[in-house]
C-alpha cells in the first residue's frame, strides 16, 4: 500500500451516489446541497474537499475525514477514490448526517490499496481503531473465548483461552461466553480425562493430584497413564471437539462392549460414564442443526432508532452460544449498511468460519466474502438464506435480537427514570448522564487499591471502569482518606488533559446548595450523543471524612463543579439506613422504601465488588510472585532449570556460586546474577 497526502475516509457512498459514474459530471455543475442548518459551515467543507479531489488517483484505497482539531470523523474505502470522494465535493442531495460530516471537515488522509478487498480490510481495522464519530461502531468489543488443546509438550493440556494465538495447539470456538466455555472443559474433563494444569504444575508434581482421584483426570504428570495411551486420548478430544463426535462415541461403545463381555465391569463403568459426559456436552447446547456444521449468524432488528446485532456461533453442528451488540449508528442509517460495516470489524481480529449467515441484503457481499477468506485458509460464503433450516437459524437470531432490543429499551426507559430521581433526590438541574462511584480495598495497607466505576443511562457502562494501585508511599497502612485523594487526584488530573473543559457559570447539573450554586466548568463536546467524559455526579463511599477528602483533592488540582456526594452505611452496615453527605447541607437520609435509594446501594454494592475483586486479583500476584522473576536474564527455561535442580527458591537462595555454575542451561554469568541477587546485602 501507499500513502498520500492528507485526508478523510468513508465506509458507505453517499446518497445518492453512484460509483460507476466515475467523471460524468463535472464539480461546478452540481445541484445545490440539501441541509437543515447553516450553509456556510458545508460549503467551506465542501471547498476543503475539493482541494484533495483534484489529485486522487482512480484507483482504490481508504480515505479518512478530519476535524479542526484533528479528530478522525469518518473513516470509508473506495473502489475508486477519486469517483468516492467526488461525490462529497459534488454537491448532491445529501443527507444531514453526511452535511453534518462535510460541514466539519478540516482535513482529509488517503492510504491507496492493491485492490478493494485490501481496503474494506484496512477500513475494519481502522474503524475499530480511531472509532470515528459518523461511523457504525461495534461496541462490547471484548474478545471471545475459546478452547485450547495444546500441542507444544508431550501431555497436552485443555484450557480455556483468549487473546492472540502466540500458543502452539489447536483452538475451538468461538464460545459466547466464559459459561459455556467452562461447561464444555468440564464435561471434556470427564469424558477424555485431558489435564487442565499448567506446566509448571505438571512438572513439579510428585504424586496425582486430586482431578486423578475424582477420575476427572488420567495423571500423565507421575505416570499413571503412558504418554502413547494419552496421546489417544488427545487425538479422540481432537476428533470430537472437530465434528467427528459420533466416531468418537462410537469407539467408545464398543470398548464399553468389550469390557462388559469380558466381565470388567469397572472399566465397562468408566466408558459409560465417559459417552454420558459427550452426550452432556451434546444435549444441552440449545438449538442445535442438522445440515449446518459451521457457521455464523447475524440477524439486526432496528426499533426507535437503535439497532440490536445478534450473533449465534454454530460449530460441529452443535449450538456454541450467542451475543447481542447494540452498535451505534445514526439514526438515518438502514439497518443492511449498519449490518454490512458490522460483520467487517466483527472478523477484524478473529477467524470466520466457512459460512455466514445474514438476515438482511449485504450490498457487496461477494466483496466481504473474498475479504474474510483472504484472512482464514478457506473459502467464506456470505448468504442470506430464503428458506429451509438456513432461514430458520436466521429468523431464530432475528426473533433473539428482537427481543433483546425490547429489554433493553425497556430497561434503558427504567434507568432514565432512575437517573432523572436520582438527580432530584442529590438537587442536579438535569438527570445525570454519567455516575461516578469510588471504592477503596486493602487488608492493612497491602495491596491497596481504588476502584472507579460508571453507570449511564443503559446501565453499569463497565468499558469505562477503572483501577488504580495506589503507589504512594508516604500514605501509612490503612488511610482510606490518602488512598481516595490519591484516586481521585490521578483520575481527574488525566481526565483534565485528556478532555479539557471550559469554564461556565451555573452551568445546568451543577449540584445545588442551598444558599449558592457552586461554581461549573462544561465539558467540550462536539457530539451531543455521545457518552461524556467528565461526571455529573461522583459518589464516594463512605461519610464525611471521605467526602472531605475527595473535595480537597479536586480543589488542589483546580477541578470546581463536580457534584460530590459521600454515602456513609448504616449502622451495624445495614442496608437502608444510609446517611448522604453533600457539600452545603446537612447529612440526611432517604426514605426506605425509595426507588433511588435502591439504586444508590447498586452503584455502591457495583463499586464495592469491583475494588474488592481488584484487590483479591492483585493480592493473589504478589502472594504467587517468584523472586527469580525479578532477575535479568531469567526467563522462564532457566527458572523452570533451577527449580527442577535444587528443588525450591529457598534452596536456591542458599546454593553457593559454585553450586548455582552446575545447574543444566545456567552460565557463569547468570549464576553471578542469581547469588548477586540473593546477597546483595550479605
Amino acid at each position: 500500500m501507499s500513502r498520500a497526502t492528507r485526508s478523510a475516509f468513508d465506509d458507505v457512498p453517499p446518497d445518492g451516489f453512484d460509483e460507476d459514474e466515475t467523471e460524468a459530471a463535472s464539480l461546478d455543475e452540481a445541484p445545490e446541497i440539501d441541509f437543515d442548518f447553516e450553509p456556510g459551515a458545508v460549503q467551506a467543507g465542501t471547498e476543503i474537499i475539493r482541494r484533495f479531489w483534484s489529485t486522487l488517483p482512480n484507483s482504490p484505497g481508504v480515505y479518512r475525514m478530519f476535524d479542526a482539531k484533528g479528530d478522525v470523523l469518518y473513516v470509508g474505502k473506495a473502489k475508486n477514490l477519486k469517483a468516492r470522494v467526488g461525490s462529497y465535493a459534488r454537491g448532491q442531495a445529501h443527507s444531514n448526517r453526511i452535511a453534518r460530516m462535510i460541514a466539519q471537515t478540516a482535513a482529509m488522509e488517503f492510504v491507496t490499496t492493491a485492490t478493494e478487498t485490501e481496503a474494506l480490510l484496512l477500513e475494519a481495522n481502522l474503524i475499530k481503531q480511531l472509532k470515528p464519530r459518523f461511523n457504525v461502531l461495534m461496541r462490547d468489543d471484548k474478545s471471545f473465548p475459546y478452547i485450547l488443546l495444546t500441542s507444544d509438550g508431550p501431555a497436552p493440556q485443555i484450557v480455556k483461552h483468549r487473546g492472540a494465538r502466540r500458543r502452539k495447539g489447536n483452538y475451538y470456538g468461538p464460545f459466547a461466553n466464559v459459561w459455556a466455555v467452562n461447561r464444555t472443559v468440564n464435561a471434556l474433563q470427564r469424558a477424555f480425562l485431558m489435564r487442565t494444569c499448567s506446566d509448571s504444575y505438571y512438572e513439579n508434581r510428585t504424586r496425582p493430584c486430586l482431578l486423578y482421584q475424582i477420575k476427572r483426570c488420567s495423571g500423565p504428570c507421575t505416570g499413571e497413564i503412558a504418554l502413547e495411551d494419552y496421546s489417544a486420548l488427545a487425538d479422540s478430544a481432537r476428533a470430537f471437539l472437530s465434528g467427528k463426535s459420533n466416531a468418537v462415541k462410537d469407539r467408545m461403545r464398543e470398548e464399553m462392549q468389550r469390557a462388559s463381555e469380558a466381565l470388567e465391569f469397572e472399566r465397562a463403568a468408566r466408558f459409560r460414564d465417559r459417552i454420558a459426559a459427550l452426550s452432556a456436552i451434546q444435549g444441552v447446547q440449545g438449538v442445535n442443526t442438522q445440515g449446518v456444521e459451521e457457521a455464523d449468524v447475524f440477524a439486526i432488528d432496528e426499533q426507535a432508532g437503535q439497532f440490536c446485532i445478534e450473533v449465534f456461533f454454530f460449530r460441529n453442528f452443535q449450538n456454541w452460544g450467542n451475543r447481542a451488540y447494540f452498535p451505534k449508528a445514526d439514526r438515518s442509517m438502514s439497518a443492511d449498511e449498519v449490518l454490512a460495516s458490522f460483520i467487517s470489524q466483527f472478523y477484524d481480529d478473529k477467524p470466520s468460519p466457512k459460512l455466514v449467515l445474514v438476515s438482511h441484503t449485504i450490498e457487496d457481499a461477494e466483496l466481504v466474502a473474498a475479504a474474510l477468506s483472504s484472512r482464514v485458509e478457506h473459502r467464506v460464503e456470505v448468504h442470506q438464506p430464503q428458506r429451509g433450516e438456513r432461514k430458520n437459524l436466521v429468523d431464530y437470531a432475528q426473533r433473539n435480537a428482537k427481543e433483546a432490543l425490547g429489554r433493553r429499551l425497556a430497561d434503558t426507559a427504567s434507568q432514565g427514570k432512575l437517573l432523572t430521581a436520582l438527580g432530584q433526590a442529590f438537587g442536579l438541574d438535569k438527570p445525570p448522564r454519567r455516575v461516578e462511584v469510588y471504592d477503596n480495598s486493602h487488608i492493612s495497607g497491602t495491596a491497596a487499591v481504588g476502584g472507579m466505576i460508571v453507570a449511564g443511562p443503559t446501565g453499569f457502562m463497565k468499558t469505562h471502569y477503572r483501577t488504580f494501585n495506589i503507589k504512594s508511599e508516604e500514605l501509612s497502612p490503612g488511610d482510606d482518606f490518602g488512598m481516595m485523594r490519591e484516586v481521585l487526584t490521578r483520575r481527574f488530573k488525566r481526565l483534565a488533559k485528556e478532555a479539557p473543559r471550559t469554564p461556565r457559570e451555573g452551568e445546568a447539573g451543577e449540584l445545588q446548595a442551598p444558599e449558592q450554586a457552586v461554581p461549573a466548568v462544561a465539558e467540550v463536546q462536539d457530539d451531543p450523543d455521545a457518552f461524556p467524559a467528565w461526571p455529573d455526579l461522583v459518589l464516594i463511599d463512605g461519610g464525611a471524612g471521605q467526602l472531605e477528602a475527595a473535595r480537597a483533592s479536586l480543589a488542589e488540582i483546580g477541578v470546581t463543579g463536580v457534584p460530590l456526594v459521600g454515602i456513609a452505611k448504616g449502622r451495624d452496615r445495614d442496608a437502608g439506613r444510609e446517611t448522604f453527605f453533600v457539600p452545603g447541607r446537612s447529612p440526611f437520609k432517604l426514605p426506605p422504601r425509595d426507588p433511588v435509594l435502591y439504586f444508590v446501594q447498586r452503584l455502591r454494592d457495583e463499586a464495592h465488588r469491583f475494588a474488592i475483586g481488584t484487590h483479591r486479583a492483585r493480592r493473589k500476584r504478589e502472594m504467587t510472585k517468584n523472586p527469580l522473576d525479578e532477575i535479568a536474564g531469567i526467563g522462564p527455561t532457566r527458572k523452570r532449570a533451577l527449580l527442577h535442580h535444587f528443588g525450591t527458591v529457598k534452596a536456591i537462595e542458599r546454593a553457593a556460586l559454585e553450586d548455582l555454575a552446575k545447574a543444566p542451561g545456567v552460565n557463569a554469568a547468570t549464576a553471578r546474577a542469581v547469588y548477586d541477587f540473593f546477597h546483595a546485602n550479605a
